[in-house]
C-alpha cells in the first residue's frame, strides 16, 4: 500500500512519493508506541470476505500542524483496491466512537489535501465539518481540516 504511488499522492507534500518496507516498519513502530503511551492509535483493517489486508483507520496527534494542537486526528489509508468500498468510513466509524466514549477527546480532527475528495466524502459521512484551510509549516502544503466535537457527535446519533 505505502509503495503504490497512487495511495500516497496526498501524503505530506505529494512529494513523498512511495515509501520504502523500512519506513513502513517504523510506521508500524510508532503506532505500537503511540497505543502503549496514549491509549489510542493505528488499526489493521481487514476485509470480511477472504481476511485480506484494506489498510488502516488511526487515532493520532498532528504535531505536523502545531496550529490546531492540542488535537487528535482520525485518519485513514487503504490500498487501492479497496477504495470505493466503504471500508474507510464503516472501520472509522466506531473508531470515532471509541474517541468519545472511551478516549474521552471532546473534539476530533481530521485533515486532508484540498484536491483529496474521497477522504473528504469519509469526513462527511462521519459528520466531520469544515473548519478551517491551514497551512503546514515543514512543507507549506495547504490543508483542510474537518472537526467534529462530542456534543456534535451526540446529537447526530440522537
Amino acid at each position: 500500500m505505502n509503495s503504490d504511488p497512487e495511495v500516497m499522492r496526498y501524503i505530506g507534500d505529494g512529494s513523498i512519493g512511495p515509501v520504502d518496507r523500512a519506513s513502513t516498519v517504523a510506521i508500524v513502530t510508532r503506532a505500537r508506541q503511540a497505543w502503549a503511551e496514549q491509549g489510542f492509535g493505528m488499526l489493521s483493517v481487514i476485509t470480511r470476505d477472504g481476511g485480506e489486508y484494506a489498510g488502516w483507520v488511526t487515532l493520532a496527534v498532528p504535531r505536523f500542524l502545531p496550529q490546531i494542537l492540542p488535537s487528535v486526528e482520525i485518519g485513514w489509508r487503504f490500498r487501492r483496491a479497496s477504495w470505493g468500498r466503504g471500508y474507510a468510513t464503516e472501520a472509522a466509524a466506531p473508531l470515532l466512537a471509541f474517541a468519545f466514549a472511551e478516549v474521552g477527546l471532546d473534539r476530533v480532527v481530521s485533515i486532508r489535501h484540498p484536491d483529496n475528495d474521497r477522504s473528504g466524502r469519509v469526513m462527511e459521512k462521519l459528520g466531520l465539518h469544515f473548519v478551517e484551510e491551514a497551512v503546514v509549516p515543514g512543507h507549506g502544503t495547504r490543508v483542510v481540516v474537518n472537526a467534529v466535537t462530542r456534543e456534535e457527535y451526540a446529537a447526530a446519533r440522537g
